[in-house]
């Protein structure tokens, strides 16, 4: 009789859990979309969002400017102007629930792992923990760039190599390598993820030709690579510059201390909170995961997930200057391993019947160090901040007249993109007339010529050192501030173009 009531009250316990898990991703969706509207902000999506822009207009990437980056994420982000109109809050909207689907395919993989089925909704509390909690996530994955469609993108290929392995034919192999070759199409920061998984795939397939899967996987992952075939067909030269040779050459000038960078990025994980948890829970799945009783094939995808962080580690830590937000997409793989971290140790410390507790307390633990990342972060720039500028802009630019600006703005303001300024960044290099018109790289030194001699009516500079640099031209006469930009126009007598 105490068995059955035992019985009864795990699985009152289960089922009390499970609505309460669609309940918390509910909010963590509507969580995420609240802050890709107000706080989610950087100044490096500028480009990738004025990219979209660009194409949207009908402009062609590495073809008709410059952009170091592979496209696919830029022609997602430009097919969801077209639908939802000229705006960033469409693209963040739709970044943040892609983010947020990507936490849903970790945990309902994670639910599926446990046969233990007190533990399978706890188990997807950890990876909303772990994975949709982190402060990264929400810094990098509610924002223009790559990393909200890569990471659902490269989860997907996760999950749909898994499935692979143990069907005789080869179509999913082809899904999985399709969504390995569009993340890489997207960011190349997530490359490392397509061997691995191929060669994961080859050492553990279980059903069906492992050469006809292989060569499926191959051929998927072509697909998503067209774009980039057309337009290397068009412009090789502008292509292999902007996708290879300006980062692999050219993306440290001007950065002596890149090096130092690069150490200390690497290192600053031991002072993240949700970090530094996540990596100790994985360490714990590692070191213990073959006692929690999962069987081979499952002990097969724990070690996937330990080579894709390893494979993508390395990989974007000679990036050179690399950064945190490269990383993010460890964060999935290291939930994996994490939970089953967290499982081991609840078990070892607590009731292993009542999943509730530890549950609670790691849900709890991430969400005070979200908290805490969100409250530091407060007094950054928005893009709400950048639209009072663009409404200066607007105001006392003369109809038609040339802006320069930060990329962001030419979006905000609605106004034309002079020829070369679609990329800030590339205004540091410096390698000859010839070949900068081919590449549509204006340098500095140009830049300057152009200000001096009254080219641009208005312009923006979200710099100090710029602003002081410009304001030495004595080209203009207005200046307001908004915060870290500040706007100049009027030009003087001296300045104005005969």
């Amino acid at each position: 009789m105490q068995t059955a009531v035992e019985t009864a009250s795990k699985e009152q316990s289960r089922s009390l859990m499970t609505p309460a898990l669609f309940a918390a991703f509910a909010i963590l969706a509507a969580g995420a979309v609240v802050y890709s509207q107000t706080l989610a902000f950087h100044w490096d999506e500028g480009f990738h969002i004025l990219t979209a822009y660009l194409i949207h207009l009908g402009k062609r990437p590495y073809l008709d400017f410059f952009f170091p980056q592979t496209p696919l994420n830029a022609y997602w982000n430009a097919a969801w102007l077209g639908i939802f109109g000229h705006s960033w809050r469409a693209v963040h909207a739709v970044a943040a629930l892609t983010t947020v689907a990507s936490v849903v395919l970790i945990a309902q993989y994670l639910y599926t792992l446990f046969p233990d089925r007190r533990w399978q909704p706890a188990a997807a509390f950890a990876a909303l923990a772990l994975f949709g909690l982190h402060s990264l996530v929400w810094d990098y994955g509610t924002i223009s760039q790559a990393y909200a469609l890569c990471l659902v993108l490269v989860v997907a290929a996760f999950r749909a190599t898994v499935a692979a392995t143990g069907r005789p034919k080869a179509g999913m192999s082809a899904l999985a390598g399709m969504l390995a070759g569009a993340a890489a199409c997207s960011s190349l920061l997530t490359a490392a993820a397509f061997p691995v998984l191929l060669v994961w795939m080859w050492l553990n397939n279980r059903a069906g030709s492992r050469w006809l899967k292989a060569a499926a996987f191959v051929a998927g992952a072509l697909v998503p690579c067209l774009p980039v075939v057309v337009l290397f067909v068009q412009g090789p030269h502008n292509v292999v510059f902007d996708i290879l040779k300006y980062h692999s050459i050219y993306r440290r000038v001007e950065w002596s201390g890149a090096t130092a960078h690069d150490i200390g990025i690497v290192t600053d994980w031991v002072n993240g909170s949700q970090s530094l948890l996540l990596v100790l829970l994985a360490a714990a799945g590692l070191a213990f995961g073959r006692k929690a009783g999962f069987d081979p094939p499952r002990q097969a995808e724990f070690r996937l997930c330990l080579w894709l962080v390893l494979a993508i580690g390395v990989q974007n830590l000679f990036a050179h200057p690399t950064f945190p937000q490269y990383y993010i997409f460890l964060i999935p793989f290291l939930t994996v391993l994490g939970t089953i971290g967290f499982y081991v140790l609840s078990v070892r410390l607590m009731d292993h019947d009542r999943p509730r507790i530890p549950v609670i307390l790691v849900v709890v633990i991430a969400a005070l160090c979200l908290g805490n990342s969100i409250y530091d972060d407060r007094d950054t720039y928005t893009w709400r901040d950048l639209e009072r500028v663009a409404a200066k802009v607007k105001q006392v630019t003369p109809k038609g007249a040339a802006l320069l600006a930060p990329e962001q703005l030419y979006l905000l303001a609605q106004w034309p993109v002079p020829p070369g300024m679609e990329h800030d960044d590339a205004h540091k290099l410096e390698l000859g007339p010839a070949e900068s018109a081919r590449l549509h790289i204006v340098p500095k030194a140009e830049v300057d010529r152009q200000i001096k001699a009254g080219d641009y009516p208005t312009m923006v500079s979200c710099d100090d050192d710029r602003t002081s640099e410009v304001a030495g031209f004595n080209v203009y006469v207005q200046k307001a501030d908004f915060g870290e930009c500040t706007v100049l126009w009027q030009l003087t007598k001296k300045a104005v173009p005969k």
